[in-house]
């Protein structure tokens, strides 16, 4: 037991999680350098291929990450499992999982631009997972560099406690190292690769600014730890361990976050980052895990993180490769071994595993059971994105992670029917990897629509059939399916009489077309009042269907006709002439003619929308709805984010992710359903029937 629970205490599950372009993945690349994980340093653009966390094709090409990835490596006797996630608000699906099973975090920011957009949605999801983390200010290379203006703004726009645990030496060109103010050293790389410390006394010239800063350190750390307030009162001068002790207990309880600075292209500081890593972020004995216990009427259990309990584990990504599914696994408590069963809770049926990996980015090592603490990957298991796996005697489910809802779509279709089957099976597995990716088929337009969460995210799926699928697709924005309504009521008397020889066709119609109000819901009603068999009753179904048929195409600009209420009130029928068919064209002809006497009018759908975005950016988005034709219907304000809701033209809102970001720095987000259907301005309704003109041309010449 004192052997398991050492071994748990030496593991560190973290992930590296920023705003685009801050350097993470470079950073990831110095870890694996100095661990011993790698021989060679490959840079996220370089031409040796790109960098290792970043192995696919997309990410070598855009120089982007795209997926999370997850490696091991061994630093100061610590097991450190680290997780590379993705920086764009496209894939932030893949920070949000890799977060809901790490331990902790760092965070890391660039020395000049400081706290940006995606920095501050990473800090939300750490907060939502209450993940203690570490912040790493990295690019101290570059002009430009203000780091003390960095710290400044976590703790202004994050509302963070900023400890730092160094000074720099220098900035921008003259950067040559820190001065770790714990034990009051100047560190150096010296080295091709940065690969040898250097610690020497503090320089003279920064021995005052090292004091003051090792001051202010220790009084606010004091603040939040009463071992070391103790120490303090007293009089003495805490130890090396004291202080380490000190600051590792109150970054636990998310209580400061402590800072380091460095530039990892330049090879400077990432092994002082290492070592806080390894000193300050938890072990998965320090996080407390809990489920709910279905057995138990969902009461709350914690989790302990034993290697001798039953099995707990939680399956947070899906990934669909060459040989099957592979599930990345965070195991809780217990084991998992090759060849044994675990349950799937949500389906109740239990899987076998065949296999287990230990991950290293795209690389795979075989192991033979994975224990409490550990993030592996599973082979054989048939489950999904935030499915709870368990061993057969117990009925616990894990919190699932939190997936926002797509925010754009558009339409897609094959080049030719030969990529019809391809383009179908990369949707069906992007759908089970991706949380956020959703596909659906729209009858009307006869569209297959996929929607993520913003362009990049799409752009990228699309690219990933072309090279994966060989699915080649065209890519189009989804129509608008506008709807036609009467709005006047209008009597009609139409009397359908055909003679070719033989039996001929009779029916004769009369009623009043009703204009009801168009909800979504009950767009047509058909109600008979014909008495005295004026009209035989095996044919009253037919003027049903007939009107029915009709609808589906008005006259304004063809799209369907809603909102109308046909009351069939007399007509008349021929002994031998009159007929099913007879009555259903009658009664198709009548429809169309109501609805044209009618005065019909275009409808269009009305989205509701939410929006969340920082008080200084209200204006310019609230003048930018009413550019849209939007009507905002609610707006309150909460701390420093405002909450506007609107009433908005969902023919205005294509590509409003993208605008919305820009108008906003990337800090507001928002949701999007729809609402009802309302009358289009005359002059968008000229607009809607000179475009639907000139598409019915189109049609008839490619015909």
């Amino acid at each position: 037991m004192a052997y398991v629970m050492e071994r748990l205490n030496n593991i560190r599950n973290i992930g590296i999680s920023a705003h685009i372009d801050s350097g993470k993945t470079t950073l990831t690349e110095r870890m694996l350098f100095y661990a011993g994980r790698i021989h060679r340093i490959q840079e996220v653009k370089g031409k040796d291929g790109g960098a290792t966390m970043d192995f696919m094709e997309l990410e070598k090409e855009r120089g982007i990450t795209i997926t999370s990835a997850a490696t091991t490596v061994n630093w100061d006797s610590k097991e450190i499992n680290v997780i590379d996630t993705p920086g764009h608000v496209d894939f932030t699906v893949e920070v949000e999982r890799s977060l809901r099973v790490l331990d902790g975090a760092v965070l890391v920011l660039c020395a000049v631009g400081g706290v940006q957009s995606q920095s501050i949605t990473v800090d939300r999801q750490m907060q939502r997972y209450r993940v203690p983390r570490v912040a790493f200010i990295n690019k101290m290379d570059r002009t430009g560099a203000e780091p003390a203006n960095v710290v400044e703004e976590l703790e202004s726009k994050l509302n963070h406690v900023a400890v730092p645990m160094q000074i720099p030496m220098g900035g921008g060109d003259d950067f040559l190292g820190v001065i770790d103010i714990i034990e009051m050293k100047a560190v150096y790389n010296d080295g091709d690769h940065g690969e040898t410390i250097r610690r020497e006394a503090v320089p003279e010239a920064y021995q005052a600014e090292a004091e003051r800063a090792r001051q202010g350190m220790l009084d606010t750390v004091s603040l939040y730890d009463d071992e070391l307030m103790e120490i303090m009162l007293e009089g003495d001068e805490p130890t090396t361990e004291q202080i380490i002790g000190a600051v590792r207990r109150v970054t636990l309880r998310r209580e400061i976050t402590p800072i380091f600075f460095g530039t990892a292209y330049r090879n400077k500081g990432v092994q002082e980052l290492l070592d806080a890593v390894s000193r300050y972020l938890p072990s998965p004995i320090d996080r407390v895990a809990y489920g709910c216990d279905a057995d138990n009427d969902g009461a709350e259990v914690a989790i302990s993180a034993n290697a001798d309990e039953p099995t707990i584990a939680m399956a947070f990504k899906i990934s669909d490769e060459t040989f099957g599914q592979v599930t990345y696994t965070r195991v809780y408590q217990g084991t998992i071994e090759r060849g044994k069963s675990y349950k799937v809770v949500r389906a109740g049926k239990p899987q076998r595993v065949g296999r287990i990996f230990r991950l290293h980015a795209d690389k795979r090592e075989d192991i033979e059971m994975a224990r409490a603490g550990d993030i592996v990957a599973l082979m054989g298991m048939d489950c999904v994105s935030g499915d709870t796996l368990c061993h057969e005697s117990v009925n616990i489910t894990l919190e699932s992670m939190h997936c926002p809802e797509p925010v754009i779509s558009v339409a897609i279709e094959p080049e030719r029917n030969a990529d019809r089957e391809p383009m179908s099976k990369a949707l069906n597995r992007f759908m089970k990897e991706d949380p956020t990716f959703h596909t659906r088929f729209d009858e009307e337009a006869g569209q297959t629509i996929i929607s993520g969460m913003g362009e990049l995210h799409l752009e990228v799926y699309v690219e990933r059939m072309r090279r994966e699928y060989k699915a080649n697709v065209v890519v189009g924005r989804p129509k608008v399916q506008y709807k036609e309504a009467p709005t006047v009521e209008t009597k009609y008397n139409y009397k359908h009489k055909k003679q070719t020889g033989g039996s001929g066709q009779f029916a004769h119609v009369v009623g009043t077309l009703i204009p009801m109000e168009a909800n979504g819901e009950a767009d047509y009603e058909f109600e008979n009042v014909v008495t005295g068999g004026r009209i035989p009753s095996e044919y009253i179904s037919s003027v049903d269907k007939g009107f029915q048929m009709a609808r589906a195409k008005g006259p304004v600009a063809g799209f369907e006709v809603v909102g109308v209420k046909m009351v069939l009130e007399d007509g008349s029928a021929h002994a031998v002439d009159s007929s099913d068919l007879a009555f259903q064209v009658c009664a198709r002809s009548a429809f169309r003619k109501a609805v044209q006497d009618a005065k019909p009018a275009l409808l269009e759908p009305i989205m509701k929308v939410e929006i969340e975005v920082p008080t200084s950016f209200q204006g310019p988005v609230s003048g930018d709805l009413a550019s849209r034709r939007g009507m905002v219907t609610g707006s309150e304000v909460k701390g420093n984010v405002a909450i506007i809701t609107a009433e908005v033209p969902l023919a205005n809102m294509f590509g409003y992710a993208t605008d919305l970001r820009s108008m906003s720095q990337g800090q507001a987000s928002f949701t999007m359903e729809f609402a009802s259907f309302r009358p289009a301005p005359r002059n968008i309704q000229e607009e809607v029937i000179e475009a639907r003109r000139k598409e019915q041309a189109e049609k008839s010449k490619t015909s």
